[in-house]
């Protein structure tokens, strides 16, 4: 495929996909994107594992500090910014890395996802949500399925909030959501990294990094964040960390179950990274973290920028 070089690389949590990138962007002239959907907000940066001062300062990174945790970022601003970063950074002559371990934001730039422009209505999903809660998410994907059949022959009838999206759209367009979520490609030659490592060893770690988070000053960031004006009913703060350790800023849970939580939470969070990267897999070379030589991909990358036009 011709076309301008994009890099990817993506994994679960805790996996080492920012030292990667950052190795990849001082060999081969490079910039990063951020990938990760709870990066993108101002104030939180122990808890999303943003990079510190020094990856920041060995490697150019965009979208990174986006909005504040009480704005919105849709799936198609965050496109945008994806497709307007990676060409200024081919305008400078650099490679772009797109890198994260949110599947949806990667598949959406990779696949050129066409995404509905409908703005949350807030009312019709508390009314959804409403009915789930009485008749079961089962009656509510059978809503669905009288709509659009399509959309709703996709969606598990057990996720709630995809199958209130899909009734969203319909809703307030008239139109499916399956119609409206077409897939252009975008005209990038695409060349993509997966890290992996046993899974076991993978929930160490990031049980781990929630310690390292903690020592970091976690706690004293949800504080400050719940003291300045951004309430637990945020949807940023619903973040992993952020929402157990609110809850024991509130009473209802004690420290050490809120750190427990959050470890176990994350654990369910990097299975559901591992399900969207197996099933939106376009051509990912998988490597198994610990094991890998960067040097190596670095060289592989090289190779296949100097031989494919």
């Amino acid at each position: 495929m011709t076309g301008k070089p994009l890099v990817v690389i993506t994994g679960p949590t805790a996996v080492g996909k920012t030292k990667l990138a950052i190795a990849m962007c001082r060999t081969l002239n490079g910039e990063i994107i951020n990938a990760d959907s709870r990066q993108i907000y101002r104030h939180m940066d122990i808890g999303t594992a943003k990079p510190d001062t020094d990856e920041q300062r060995a490697a150019v990174h965009h979208l990174i500090d986006v909005v504040t945790p009480d704005e919105n970022l849709s799936l198609a601003q965050f496109q945008r910014m994806a497709y307007a970063a990676i060409d200024d950074i081919h305008s400078r002559g650099r490679l772009p890395l797109l890198t994260g371990g949110t599947g949806q934001y990667i598949s959406a730039v990779i696949e050129g996802w066409s995404i509905p422009e409908v703005p949350p209505n807030h009312a019709l999903r508390e009314e959804l949500e409403a009915f789930a809660s009485e008749n079961g998410p089962l009656a509510l994907h059978q809503r669905l399925a009288a709509m659009d059949t399509e959309a709703a022959q996709k969606i598990h009838p057990n996720n709630v909030r995809r199958i209130i999206r899909a009734l969203e759209v319909y809703m307030e367009t008239g139109t499916p959501i399956t119609e409206l979520q077409r897939k252009e490609p975008p005209p990038y030659r695409i060349w993509q990294y997966a890290l992996d490592m046993d899974r076991d060893a993978l929930y160490e770690r990031a049980d781990q990094r929630v310690d390292l988070m903690m020592e970091a000053g976690l706690l004293d960031e949800v504080r400050w964040l719940l003291a300045n004006g951004y309430p637990a009913s945020l949807p940023a703060m619903s973040g992993i960390g952020y929402k157990q350790l609110g809850a024991y800023l509130t009473g209802d849970v004690s420290l050490e179950q809120a750190i427990e939580d959050t470890k176990m939470i994350t654990h369910d969070f990097i299975r559901r990274q591992y399900t969207w990267l197996r099933g939106h897999d376009t051509g990912l070379m998988w490597h198994n973290s610990p094991e890998m030589n960067p040097d190596e991909l670095i060289e592989q990358t090289a190779t296949w920028l100097r031989d494919t036009p």
